[in-house]
């Protein structure tokens, strides 16, 4: 063991501040006394190296007055020698003193916010053991996430949307960004019935705690003047008025790329409707959508097969469109490359798609191939419009 083992006054405290760091020591997870065995010389290094250990010795002796040592003798060819052994904490208080100022009033932040907590949420005491941390980032903004708390143990599965939101010094954006946060803590301070456990993450949040979502929007282009309404070409109708709606289209489009939405061309009876922004799923909440064939347009490439077959679980009268082997080929200048393509077996292709996925995602006609919707050139698409 060479001296640049051996446990130094700076190396211990910098051992302590990263379990600080941790939070290991703003609960009762640490037991006191704490001893905290140090790495010294052997017998040898004593007698080989005596000017080294004595050194290193007095650090040690320097730090008496802070800290509670314990020593050791070892047996050395110059006699036997007093060295530490351990350094000994009796209780936190003495740890937090080592450790310095700061870490002695961020303890006593975290106990007084820790009080106030389980005063109002005893049933975050867990919670709080596990993340003294968090609530010391927070400090600053604790009473508000306590407010937000106490508003929706008043208010459980309000219908509200999060905008709607009456909570006297917080406004939602205050919520908003911090959905994780408040979904880890209304999981512990709901009831059960208050809280719907099939919605998750930030996106179900709304719905996991009886807050009114956000409407999908369902924007659409009338593609044959004899079906605009009043004048109106290019539509977004939250799903519900969409489903109400049942235009009176024969040939249903979706594309998953603004400008091809926007350039689609006119055709008698057609309606297409833009497909990015959502789940294309929920298409398949729409009554009269099932009753219709509808192609559907997106990207040569494994995900774009991967979201066609999803949706045909949904509309089973989807086709492709212009998802074929010829429209790639033919546009071979305009590959690029799939960032991060899918391997899953899709068990709602025709055979055609399901030869053209299984060459994309085996690398048959090149390395992650890729055909973008809007590469397709313009001339193509308006004649395999006209040959449907």
């Amino acid at each position: 063991m060479t001296a640049a083992t051996w446990t130094t006054p700076a190396d211990l405290r910098r051992r302590l501040q990263k379990r600080w760091r941790r939070g290991d020591f703003l609960t009762g997870a640490v037991a006191f006394p704490l001893r905290l065995p140090l790495k010294g010389p052997t017998a040898a290094a004593v007698t080989g190296r005596f000017e080294a250990v004595r050194a290193w010795v007095r650090d040690w002796q320097a730090q008496e007055g802070r800290l509670e040592l314990e020593w050791r003798s070892v047996r050395a060819a110059i006699g036997s020698q007093r060295l530490p052994a351990a350094v000994v904490f009796a209780d936190r208080a003495r740890l937090l003193r080592f450790l310095g100022r700061q870490a002695a009033q961020d303890a006593r932040r975290f106990e007084v916010l820790e009080a106030e907590t389980l005063e109002r949420f005893p049933e975050l005491a867990d919670w709080l053991q596990r993340h003294p941390l968090t609530v010391l980032k927070k400090a600053a903004h604790w009473d508000k996430v306590l407010a937000v708390l106490d508003w929706f143990k008043d208010h459980p599965r309000s219908g509200l949307y999060l905008r709607q939101l009456d909570i006297p010094g917080v406004d939602t954006k205050f919520i908003e960004s911090r959905r994780k946060l408040f979904a880890d803590l209304l999981d512990r301070v709901l009831p059960p019935e208050a809280i719907d456990a099939t919605q998750r993450g930030a996106a179900g949040f709304e719905a996991r705690y009886g807050l009114r979502p956000k409407p999908v929007l369902i924007r659409f282009r009338l593609l044959d003047p004899g079906l605009y309404l009043h004048g109106l070409t290019d539509l977004s109708v939250p799903l519900a008025e969409f489903a109400r709606l049942e235009p009176q289209a024969e040939r249903l489009f979706v594309t998953e790329n603004e400008v091809n939405f926007l350039a689609f061309p006119p055709v008698a009876r057609g309606l297409v409707i833009f497909g990015r922004g959502f789940n294309v799923s929920v298409l398949g909440e729409i009554g009269w959508l099932q009753q219709r064939d509808i192609h559907y347009w997106g990207d040569i490439d494994t995900h774009g097969f991967a979201i066609l077959s999803r949706l045909r679980a949904h509309l089973p009268r989807v086709h492709s469109l212009l998802m074929d082997r010829a429209t790639l080929l033919v546009h071979r200048h305009a590959w690029v490359e799939e960032p991060s393509p899918t391997a899953a077996d899709l068990s709602r292709l025709t055979p055609e798609e399901r030869a053209l996925y299984g060459d994309l995602r085996r690398d048959r006609l090149g390395e992650r191939v890729r055909l973008e919707q809007e590469r397709v050139g313009y001339g193509w698409v308006r004649r395999y419009l006209e040959a449907l």
